[in-house]
């Protein structure tokens, strides 16, 4: 469980490819960009919650767009800045985002009244995203040499991950969508994605806690 929920962490391979190099290696980090990406579960789960009732390619362009430009400033900012915070609490709002885009999609904040700008929500969201990567690598001796350039890499790697993760979670939703069973369950579906939001969440809040 604790190996299935840190999916932001960086693997033991990957830790020790990252602390042997020096000098720009700009494909092996777009590489471990886009592996990030793909193998990064809470940044799946929310694109799915994002896309789950969008039809237009313009929407999802727009709302994937802030996404990454949320992503990709806290994840430059917090490696080449060295803006930190704890990332037990980063993660459990990512975990929270998950919660959030779930349960605003069953319509949940028009139950209580609160009228959230959706757009504004995805960026702020996508900023903790690419935090969350961003404090896991700082726990790492990273060399200079080359350091802004590999990040930058790095960062085009997760953005062409999230591209075709994207483009999968797409094809499967629509797929769906065709089916009469779409309609009947969409609503049990965000209520399991709420429920591993919150999980994931409870988990990190645990951890932060019990350090």
């Amino acid at each position: 469980m604790p190996l299935l929920c840190q999916a932001h962490g960086v693997a033991a391979d990957d830790q020790g490819f990252l602390l042997r190099g020096a000098g720009m290696r700009i494909v092996p980090f777009i590489y471990l960009g886009a592996k990030h990406m793909v193998t990064g579960y809470d940044h799946l789960l929310y694109l799915a919650g994002i896309v789950f009732f969008l039809y237009r390619f313009k929407d999802i362009a727009v709302y994937v767009t802030l996404f990454a430009i949320g992503h990709s400033t806290t994840l430059l900012v917090g490696v080449l800045g060295g803006v930190h915070a704890n990332p037990w609490l980063v993660d459990a709002v990512i975990g929270l985002s998950v919660a959030y885009k779930a349960f605003e999609n069953i319509g949940g904040f028009r139950w209580l009244g609160w009228r959230l700008d959706g757009r504004l929500m995805v960026l702020c969201f996508g900023l903790f995203h690419g935090f969350g990567l961003a404090t896991k690598l700082q726990t790492l001796t990273l060399s200079d040499e080359g350091l802004v350039a590999n990040i930058l890499a790095f960062n085009l790697g997760v953005e062409l991950g999230q591209f075709l993760a994207l483009a999968g979670i797409i094809i499967a939703i629509d797929l769906w969508r065709r089916s009469a069973s779409f309609t009947q369950n969409a609503f049990a579906a965000n209520i399991l994605l709420m429920a591993a939001g919150f999980t994931l969440a409870g988990y990190q809040l645990t951890g932060y806690y019990a350090a």
